[in-house]
């Protein structure tokens, strides 16, 4: 994993000096902290907008789907940063395996959670149908 991460490191530190060679070969004369608020701003705008287009489509799945896309990426952002957090302080060994366990781990718990919630939700079924067929029958009965 910690190959991974100096890869990871490389390629955006090569991009960092492109953007900068760019905008110096462009006379622009942006500081580092300048060019943080462009760069970040129109990342992270693209990304708002993907996800508000994913998000508006997932809407039509239940509000479930939406909190599982944002949680399992919280989840992803958690993982990783144990794992680096354990690289640097020498506690513990960063493996990209143990991520993937933690997101296994989520993921076995949310597969619980959605089979309690179809049992709840058929156990709500069968009583309500119960109950209107009990209604009718009683209603029948008093005329």
């Amino acid at each position: 994993m910690k190959e991974i991460i100096l890869i990871v490191a490389e390629i955006i530190n090569t991009m960092h000096d492109i953007i900068l060679d760019l905008t110096a070969f462009a006379g622009l004369e942006l500081t580092d902290k300048d060019l943080h608020l462009w760069i970040m701003g129109i990342i992270g705008i693209v990304i708002f907008g993907c996800t508000h287009v994913f998000f508006k489509y997932l809407s039509k799945y239940g509000i479930t789907a939406i909190s599982f896309v944002y949680t399992f990426t919280v989840m992803i952002v958690i993982v990783f940063a144990i794992e680096i957090q354990q690289q640097i302080t020498g506690r513990g060994q960063m493996e990209f395996d143990d991520a993937v366990m933690g997101l296994w781990g989520f993921l076995l718990f949310f597969a619980l959670y959605l089979f309690i919630k179809v049992i709840h939700k058929g156990m709500k079924y069968l009583l309500t149908r119960k109950n209107k067929s009990n209604h009718r029958r009683f209603r029948s009965d008093s005329k």
